[in-house]
């Protein structure tokens, strides 16, 4: 028999693995945190109920830890963008993404078939890049794939997710915006001209941003561990996104800075290359499953949100 309690947290030590961690054990769960780096883990979120050193790529002592865990939230992954400024998607870099999220859900499904007690959900991140660049048509999950970088890459992640399905697992994909974080992540890099009084829009200013306050994201993610309904792909996305222009007035506003001062979109291509089509360009994602499943958003609009995370 399965332990009701017992979770096992892939990514716990990034942005939004550290507030899961907390929102798991505050309900009570028992965490057992899957890691490259036990010790570090250790030593950033301390409380566990386990550290397991996991290597995806080998079969080892890790997938053990998997038989009788009720389920298991996936958020590893090497990062997209490791802050906007200064970092550019090499070869090496993109192959680094893509590989390190197919081979790792890839070791974990596979485990998961291979216990005697499988977890009875699987939790697996994945992000509304899914759909590529689109102009301002409203996206539910039903729409389709882009054909980009990152909707290729979460294509091929969400591939290995679904493959739990076939033994017996529950299957969420949650198809994360922009998770607003003032020090990390595309907002923290967008606060850096607000600050110093030169802020604007990213040109050309329509597209959209799917943005979701952390409260929200770490609410869908639990509402996706607990609820059984809970299937297939989830927007997790706050149900008002922004264009650029709106986006970076609401910044202004609360940070009580201009925001008249556009970015040309070149600039940002001649600064990132290819990497900047994560502010350049958008998609205008509606999060209809999480609406369906009666989740009540904490923080629908953005300027409150930026208010609660900027004050």
């Amino acid at each position: 028999m399965s332990n009701a309690r017992r979770v096992i947290l892939t990514g716990a030590t990034g942005l939004i693995g550290r507030q899961l961690f907390a929102a798991l054990r505050e309900r009570g769960y028992e965490v057992v945190v899957f890691s490259r780096s036990p010790e570090r883990a250790r030593a950033a979120l301390p409380g566990a109920a386990d550290y397991v050193a996991w290597a995806p790529a080998e079969s080892g002592p890790w997938a053990a830890a998997l038989d009788g865990a009720y389920g298991v939230i996936h958020l590893a992954g090497a990062p997209i963008s490791q802050g906007l400024i200064g970092v550019r998607w090499t070869a090496a870099h993109k192959r680094e993404i893509i590989d390190s999220r197919v081979i790792g859900t890839r070791g974990l499904v596979q485990a998961m078939g291979a216990a005697a007690r499988r977890p009875a959900v699987l939790v697996c991140a994945s992000a509304v890049g899914y759909y590529g660049p689109r102009d301002d048509t409203p996206l539910d999950e039903s729409a389709s794939p882009g054909a980009d970088f990152q909707a290729k890459v979460c294509t091929a992640w969400e591939r290995e997710a679904i493959q739990a399905e076939a033994v017996g697992v529950r299957v969420a994909r949650m198809r994360s915006g922009i998770v607003l974080d003032r020090k990390a992540g595309a907002l923290g890099q967008l606060l850096i001209p607000f600050r110093l009084r030169v802020g604007g829009p990213i040109l050309p200013g329509n597209q959209y941003y799917s943005w979701i306050h952390p409260a929200d994201e770490v609410g869908l993610f639990m509402l996706a561990l607990e609820d059984e309904r809970a299937t297939g792909p989830i927007n997790a996305t706050a149900p008002t996104p922004v264009t650029s222009r709106e986006f970076s007035a609401a910044i202004g506003r609360v940070l009580g800075s201009p925001s008249w001062l556009p970015v040309p979109a070149f600039a940002m291509r001649i600064l990132l290359g290819e990497m900047a089509d994560i502010v350049v360009q958008g998609q205008r994602a509606i999060p209809r499953r999480a609406q369906e499943l009666g989740y009540s958003f904490r923080f629908p609009e953005l300027e409150p949100a930026l208010r609660d995370l900027l004050r």
